[in-house]
């Protein structure tokens, strides 16, 4: 799994979870964002949390055609929550 050009330009990274559907945003080497994917009817939807207190960083009501354009959206939703 590749990280975003913006992502990699702070220091962070993309790491798998032990589940299929979860990925971790890594800034230094730590995790500090889980995102989440879980289909939404026909579509799918991506969560983003913040692994320090567990508060929402994403927008709850984005659906997305495919899993892989959910990750996608997930990371520019925290993109754009960063200011990055």
């Amino acid at each position: 799994m590749t990280a975003p050009d913006w992502l990699s330009k702070h220091d962070g990274g993309l790491q798998a979870g032990y589940q299929p559907f979860v990925t971790f945003v890594t800034l230094g080497g730590v995790p500090q964002y889980k995102l989440e994917v879980r289909p939404a009817g026909a579509a799918y939807t991506s969560y983003v949390v913040q692994s320090v207190n567990g508060r929402r960083v994403d927008d709850a009501k984005a659906n997305y055609p495919t899993a892989d354009a959910a990750v996608a959206g997930g990371l520019d939703q925290l993109r754009t929550s960063l200011g990055w």
